[in-house]
C-alpha cells in the first residue's frame, strides 16, 4: 500500500530536485549535467573482488548525485526514476561498446538487465525497490534508442545477510559469499541473451556485483572454463573459494581476450560508483 501511495503523491504534490532542493523540478539542469554530462567510464574498486566483471558508471557518487540516489531510494522521490534510469542506460551502452556488441541498435538480439536484489527487510522498510524501478526505466530508455533490452528479475537472496554498512571489502565480500541464487525458472529466461548486464545504483567495493555474477555464472553456459560453481548450500569461505577457482580461469581468458572483454557474456553497469574507482581507470 505505501508504494502506490507514494506513486500517487509524486503526481499531485509539487516537487524538488533529488539533487539540490530546488523547487518544482524533478532534476534541476546542474544537477542533470552532473549525473548525466560526462560520458559513463569503466570503474574499478580497490581491492577489486574475484570474479567481479567490467562494470560501467554514470557519474561519481558524489554531491549532488548521492543526493538523487538518496532521495529516490531512502526518501521515495519516486520520479527520480526516470533520470536515474536514464543515467544508467548510458552506463549500459557504454559497457556494450560500439555497435551495441551482441545487443546491436536494430539486431533484435535482446540485453538483460538483471538488477542486483536489495534485502527484503530493506524493500519492506523503503516500501520499493529502488534499483528494480531504475532497471525498468534503464530498459525503456535503451528500447527508445533502437537497443533491445528488457528486465528480467531473476537473481534472489537464498539467505539472510548482514547490513553491508560499516564492513570493509573483506567482510563485505564474507557476507555476501553463497548469499545469491537464480530463482527456479531462471536460467530460462536468461537462455538466448546477446549479453547479460547486471545492474546496481550504486558500487562501491563491488562485493554486491561479484556475488551476483556468480550466482548467474552458476547458470549460464561454460565459454572456454569461464565459470565456477559452488554446490548449493554452500556458504561463507567455502563459497569464497570456490568463486576463487573458477575465477583464476576466468582471468586467465580475460588477460589472454584483453581487459574490456565481454566474451563471457556478463557484465555490469551502474548509475554510480566511488569518485577513487574513476581514478584508477585514469592512471
Amino acid at each position: 500500500m505505501r508504494g502506490w501511495w507514494r506513486d500517487l503523491t509524486d503526481l499531485v504534490l509539487p516537487t524538488e530536485c533529488g539533487g539540490c532542493g530546488r523547487p518544482r523540478t524533478v532534476l534541476c539542469p546542474k544537477c542533470r549535467a552532473a549525473l548525466t554530462g560526462d560520458a559513463p567510464g569503466r570503474v574499478r574498486p580497490d581491492p577489486e573482488p574475484p570474479g567481479l566483471p567490467v562494470v560501467h558508471a554514470a557519474a561519481p557518487y558524489e554531491d549532488q548525485v548521492r543526493a538523487a540516489l538518496l532521495a529516490h531510494k531512502e526518501r521515495g522521490a519516486l520520479t527520480l526514476a526516470g533520470p536515474l534510469g536514464a543515467a544508467l542506460a548510458g552506463a549500459v551502452r557504454a559497457g556494450l561498446g560500439p555497435g551495441g556488441r551482441d545487443g546491436a541498435v536494430g539486431s533484435g538480439v535482446p540485453v538483460l538487465l538483471v538488477p542486483v536484489p536489495s534485502a527484503r527487510w530493506a524493500v519492506r522498510a523503503r516500501g520499493h525497490d529502488p534499483v528494480r524501478r531504475i532497471a525498468f526505466a534503464a530498459a525503456a530508455g535503451l528500447r527508445s534508442s533502437g537497443t533491445s533490452a528488457r528486465v528480467v528479475a531473476v537473481l534472489r537472496q537464498r539467505r539472510a545477510v548482514a547490513d553491508q554498512s560499516g564492513l570493509d571489502s573483506r567482510q563485505r565480500l564474507d557476507n555476501l559469499a553463497g548469499a545469491l541464487e537464480v530463482a527456479p525458472g531462471g536460467a530460462r529466461l536468461l537462455a538466448g541473451a546477446g549479453r547479460v548486464v547486471l545492474v546496481d545504483d550504486l558500487m562501491t567495493t563491488g562485493a554486491s556485483l561479484a556475488e551476483a555474477a556468480r550466482a548467474l555464472r552458476a547458470v549460464l553456459p561454460e565459454k572456454d572454463g569461464f565459470y565456477g560453481r559452488v554446490t548449493p548450500g554452500t556458504t561463507g569461505e567455502g563459497a569464497r573459494k570456490a568463486q576463487m577457482t573458477g575465477v583464476g580461469r576466468a582471468e586467465a581468458v580475460r588477460e589472454k581476450r584483453g581487459a574490456n572483454s565481454a566474451d563471457d557474456g556478463v557484465g555490469a553497469a551502474v548509475v554510480a560508483a566511488s569518485p577513487a574507482s574513476f581514478e584508477i581507470n585514469r592512471n
